[in-house]
C-alpha cells in the first residue's frame, strides 16, 4: 500500500511533467510559478490513496488526481484576488508579482488546463468523475460567496459557519476521496462513505486551522499567530464567543470587535482573554473531535481489509495532531 508520502511524490513528480506553452509569458508563466509553489499536495494525495484502497492500479487515478490539484490552486489563486493577500505559501500572490488582470486571466486557464487534463482519464469512469467534479467545482464558489457574505454580516450562526467551511474546503477533501475510490472501481456505498469521511475530516481540519490561529505557536505556523481576531474573521472560535459572552464579557468582546484603529497586539490579547473566560478553546476542540469522529466512522465502515485502509488511519492522525 502507498503511504501518503508516496502518493506526495508522485504527484509531484507528475506535475512537473505537465507541459504549458512558453508564449504568451504573461498567461502561462504564472501557472508554472503556482504550481512550483509547492505545497502538501493533500488532496491529490488523497485521490490516489482512496484509489489504492481498492486498487493497485493507481494509474487510472494520476489524471483526475493532477485535475484535482489545479482546481485547488485555481481557487487559491482567485481567493487571494478578492482577499487581497500578498503572500501564498511565504511567496508573493500571482496579483501581486504580476497584476490582478493577468490572475485572473492565468486562473481562468488553469482551470480549463484542469479539464484538459481529466479529460485524459479511462473513458470507462470518466461519465462517473465529471458529475462529482463539477458539483466540487461549484460548491467551492458558493462557499467562497458565503465566506464573502459573512464579512458584512453581524449574525452568522454555528451552523451557517460549518456550512461555509464545509463548502469552501472540506467538499474538495471529499471529493478528492470519493474520485479515487471510482478510479479503483470501488461500489457506490463504499465511495460515499469516503466522501463522508472526508467532508468530516476537511470539517475538523477547518476548525482545527481556526483554533491554531489563535492558540498555536507562531514559530512553528511560519505567520503571526491572532490574525482571525485582528481581522473579526468570524470563526468557530468568534461566533462561539459572542453566543456565549454576556454583561462584562460581551461589552470587552464589542469593544475590541469595534475598536479597528487599536494596538494589533493588544487587541488580540484582549480578546483571547474573553475567549479564555469563555473556555473557547476547550468548545473548539469538542467540535474538532465530534467531526473527527464522524469522519473516522464512515472510514471505518469502508468494506475492505482494514490493512488497506492503514495509510488513511496515518495520515489522520498526522492531520489531526499537526501543529502548523
Amino acid at each position: 500500500m502507498l503511504s501518503f508520502k508516496d502518493c506526495q511524490e508522485i504527484i509531484n513528480k507528475k506535475l512537473a511533467e505537465i507541459s504549458l506553452p512558453e508564449f504568451p509569458g504573461n498567461l502561462y508563466e504564472p501557472i508554472r510559478y503556482v504550481i512550483n509553489l509547492g505545497g502538501k499536495r493533500i488532496r491529490p494525495a488523497l485521490v490516489l490513496m482512496g484509489c489504492n484502497i481498492f486498487s493497485e492500479s493507481i494509474e487510472y487515478a494520476v489524471e483526475p488526481a493532477l485535475a484535482i490539484e489545479l482546481l485547488h490552486n485555481f481557487t487559491l489563486l482567485h481567493d487571494d484576488i478578492m482577499d487581497q493577500s500578498d503572500l501564498r505559501r511565504n511567496k508573493l500572490t500571482v496579483h501581486k508579482k504580476w497584476n490582478n488582470n493577468i490572475a485572473i486571466l492565468s486562473g481562468d486557464a488553469m482551470m480549463i488546463k484542469a479539464y484538459e487534463i481529466l479529460f485524459n482519464s479511462s473513458f470507462d469512469i470518466l461519465n462517473d468523475i465529471i458529475p462529482v467534479f463539477n458539483k466540487t467545482a461549484l460548491e467551492i464558489c458558493e462557499g467562497q460567496q458565503y465566506d464573502m457574505d459573512y464579512e458584512l454580516k453581524t449574525d452568522v450562526s454555528v451552523s451557517e459557519y460549518i456550512k461555509m467551511i464545509e463548502l469552501k474546503t472540506a467538499v474538495l477533501l471529499a471529493a478528492s476521496l470519493k474520485i479515487g475510490a471510482i478510479c479503483g472501481k470501488a461500489s457506490s456505498g463504499d465511495a460515499d462513505l469516503l466522501y463522508s469521511f472526508g467532508k468530516n475530516l476537511g470539517i475538523a481540519f477547518q476548525l482545527q486551522d481556526d483554533l491554531l490561529d489563535v492558540y498555536g505557536a507562531s514559530e512553528l505556523l511560519g505567520k503571526q499567530t491572532g490574525n482571525d481576531i485582528y481581522s473579526n474573521k468570524k470563526t468557530f472560535l468568534l461566533i462561539t464567543a459572542l453566543n456565549m459572552a454576556h454583561g462584562e464579557s460581551l461589552r470587552k468582546l464589542e469593544f475590541w470587535l469595534s475598536n479597528n484603529s487599536s494596538d494589533r497586539d493588544e487587541k488580540i490579547k484582549n480578546v483571547v482573554t474573553v475567549f479564555n473566560e469563555l473556555k473557547i478553546k476547550e468548545k473548539t476542540e469538542c467540535e474538532i473531535n465530534k467531526y473527527f469522529s464522524l469522519a473516522m466512522q464512515s472510514l471505518a465502515g469502508v468494506r475492505c481489509d482494514k490493512d488497506r485502509k492503514l495509510s488513511l488511519y496515518q495520515f489522520t492522525e498526522e492531520l489531526m495532531q499537526r501543529k502548523k
